[in-house]
């Protein structure tokens, strides 16, 4: 069909190729230059981008490409960067004193995030992700601390554990008053009448059981946790007046407790973790809610 004799679309007036299918032609619609220029240059870029990139697998390996660049450098670069800024911040946390880590706002953030990773990797299988706590495993948000809430407690606390392996460890051993038979069990049941209402102040209703779980709990129990039951973090004695319990604060969780002497107890991490990652943990914990000045 020669140039005079090219069909063309009655509607749009575009030349056909003379290709038809079902009665629908295909019309003639070339890509537009600028179209086809993009085409070419990107060929170009390739060809580029082959010669200078590994690209081609060969027996021997893929091609290195002229400027010799893998991912795999370009991730040991980016390590070493920040390897090399960690290591900046490692050295400043090791010399520096651990009530002077806050005056220093990077130093101070630096370690809290260490610590928070820390804390998740080692201590929140216990203590949940958040520090929330569990029963039997002291809540790290609130303000109630057994061994004291300041950064050296803390610190001190996580490096020597609680009755744990480690010569200057901390915490008594409370005696299963039940299981021992130092008291009887009405006996423990009246010093569980008065622990549970020790919250209530002079609000407590004073049965007979009352005044004489006060007069056993004065007798037995008042030397660690003393006569309020405002408790002692010398020896790890929990406060019994704040209405905050461990393994539970209701009548038969009390009575349990004395029975059988819960002892909760943690590791020591002076042998598990270097002085700045116990460091770091203690900065973390003493963020959370409940640190002490």
């Amino acid at each position: 069909m020669t140039d005079n004799n090219k069909e063309r679309d009655p509607i749009s007036g575009i030349e056909t190729t003379g290709h038809e299918w079902d009665g629908i032609k295909e019309l003639n619609n070339p890509a537009p230059r600028w179209w086809l220029w993009v085409f070419i240059i990107t060929i170009i870029w390739s060809i580029g981008y082959w010669v200078v990139y590994p690209a081609w697998p060969t027996i021997a390996g893929a091609t290195k490409g002229k400027w010799n660049w893998t991912q795999y450098t370009q991730l040991k670069e980016k390590q070493a960067e920040i390897l090399a800024r960690q290591e900046g911040y490692l050295q400043k946390l090791q010399t520096t004193k651990l009530e002077d880590i806050s005056k220093d706002p990077a130093l101070y953030e630096f370690a809290r995030l260490g610590g928070a990773v820390t804390f998740k990797e080692n201590c929140a299988a216990c203590h949940n992700s958040g520090g929330q706590g569990r029963r039997g495993y002291p809540n790290l948000n609130d303000d109630d601390w057994l061994f004291g809430g300041k950064l050296g407690d803390i610190y001190k606390t996580i490096k020597v554990g609680i009755r744990s392996n480690h010569p200057d460890t901390q915490g008594v051993q409370m005696p299963a008053f039940g299981k021992d038979g130092v008291l009887k069990q009405e006996q423990i049941a009246a010093v569980a009448e008065y622990v549970e209402k020790l919250h209530l102040g002079d609000k407590a209703e004073r049965a007979p059981a009352y005044e004489e779980g006060r007069k056993i709990f004065t007798e037995q129990c008042s030397s660690c946790h003393g006569n309020n039951g405002e408790g002692s973090r010398e020896t790890g004695a929990p406060r019994l007046n704040d209405n905050i319990w461990l393994f539970g604060g209701k009548r038969e969780n009390i009575v349990e407790s004395i029975s059988v002497a819960h002892a909760g107890v943690m590791p020591t991490w002076e042998n598990r973790l270097d002085d700045n990652a116990i460091k770091s943990l203690a900065v973390y914990v003493h963020s959370l809610g409940g640190g002490e000045q």
